[in-house]
């Protein structure tokens, strides 16, 4: 399933508590339902956005961190605005057929975004 947002794309948060920040996508995260079904639970880790706290114990013998871990949380797809790279500004993105493959598209600033 091919989503408008990819990792490696910059975004901007329309909604919650990070409302008009920008960030990297660092990972696009589809979650399933209770009966294993994949939905409208499509998430995304913004490189500094959402920071929780995990408490990370030490499990054994293996080298983890230990302590209070900060790191990104998701973000539901739906809060999150692609930023069209050449206006610099959020844009709705729109699929187009252009010589033979699928692109994503901006029509609000008329730009091919792939």
């Amino acid at each position: 399933m091919k989503f408008k947002i990819r990792k490696g794309d910059t975004v901007e948060v329309i909604s919650g508590n990070y409302k008009g920040e920008r960030g990297e996508v660092q990972s696009v995260v589809r979650k399933k339902d209770k009966k294993g079904q994949y939905e409208a639970n499509v998430y995304v880790v913004v490189a500094g956005l959402n920071l929780i706290k995990k408490h990370q114990r030490r499990t054994g013998n293996v080298r983890t961190q230990v302590g209070i871990i900060e790191r990104e949380g998701p973000l539901h797809i739906s809060n999150v605005m692609l930023v069209a790279p050449g206006a610099k500004r959020p844009t709705r993105v729109q699929w187009r057929d252009i010589d033979g493959r699928k692109v994503r598209y901006s029509s609000e600033f008329d730009e091919v975004i792939d």
